[in-house]
This record gives C-alpha cells, sequence and structure tokens, in this order.
C-alpha cells in the first residue's frame, strides 16, 4: 500500500498540470467613466437611435391681443359661473340639500369634518367628493 502511495505521488508529480491565470481588470466602455474617448460617438447614436422621447414644441411668443382676449373669455365666463352660482345658491352660499345643474347632481351634507360635497355626472356615473373642513 505505501508502495501504491509512492508511486501515485511520483506520478502526479511527474504529470502536473500547471495551471495559468491572468488578472481580471476592468475597462469601462463609457469615456465618461474612464473609458476609450474613441466609443463616444457609437454610445451617443446608439442612445439617440433608442431615444423614443420627443421634445415639446417651443411655444412662440403670444401676441398681446391674443392674449387679452383669451383673458378677457375667462373673465366672462368666470362671471357667468359666478352668477349661476349665486341664482343656485343664494346669498348664503352653499347650504345642505341637493342640487342639479344640467348634468350634473350635487348633494351637500355635513360631516363631522365639515361639509361634505358630491359632484355626480349623470352621463357617465362619475363621482366626486369634495371636504370642506369648518374652521
Amino acid at each position: 500500500m505505501k508502495k501504491l502511495l509512492i508511486v501515485v505521488t511520483l506520478a502526479l508529480a511527474f504529470f502536473q498540470v500547471t495551471t495559468r491565470a491572468q488578472d481580471f481588470v476592468y475597462k469601462p466602455i463609457n469615456p465618461a467613466f474612464g473609458g476609450n474617448p474613441y466609443n463616444y460617438g457609437w454610445l451617443l447614436s446608439q442612445a439617440e437611435a433608442q431615444n423614443t422621447f420627443e421634445e415639446p414644441e417651443e411655444v412662440e411668443d403670444e401676441d398681446p391681443l391674443s392674449s387679452f382676449q383669451e383673458d378677457l373669455n375667462n373673465q366672462i365666463l368666470n362671471e357667468i359661473t359666478r352668477q349661476l352660482y349665486q341664482d343656485q345658491f343664494g346669498e348664503q352660499g352653499l347650504t345642505e340639500g341637493f342640487y342639479q345643474f344640467g348634468s350634473y347632481e350635487i348633494d351637500v351634507s355635513p360631516i363631522s369634518e365639515g361639509m361634505q360635497i358630491r359632484i355626480i355626472d349623470i352621463y357617465t356615473g362619475s363621482e366626486t367628493t369634495v371636504i370642506v373642513p369648518y374652521y
């Protein structure tokens, strides 16, 4: 048994396999992180090819006349809204009850935190709830 062990050891020593390795070195591709600066053009073209985002068009300066017209329209609509609000709710403003504006139903009810206003669109069935807190 001793002889066999010696023979195996000598055989392994004679047919010894040498292993070789090299250092693992990381070299970045991106020139911003120390990579080859010649990669810049290729990386930029690849990024632009993959980019699906479209920049919004620049808004040119509006002329003062169109801006004045838009402001005037907003003020007229605001006044009409105020008149409709006052005709529907009166001088006291929002009071408890059930109201209807065209295709909207408005339910005003008191809750512990304040006034709850539920606005329901009759046509679509969508509902919005607003809570106006007490001060």
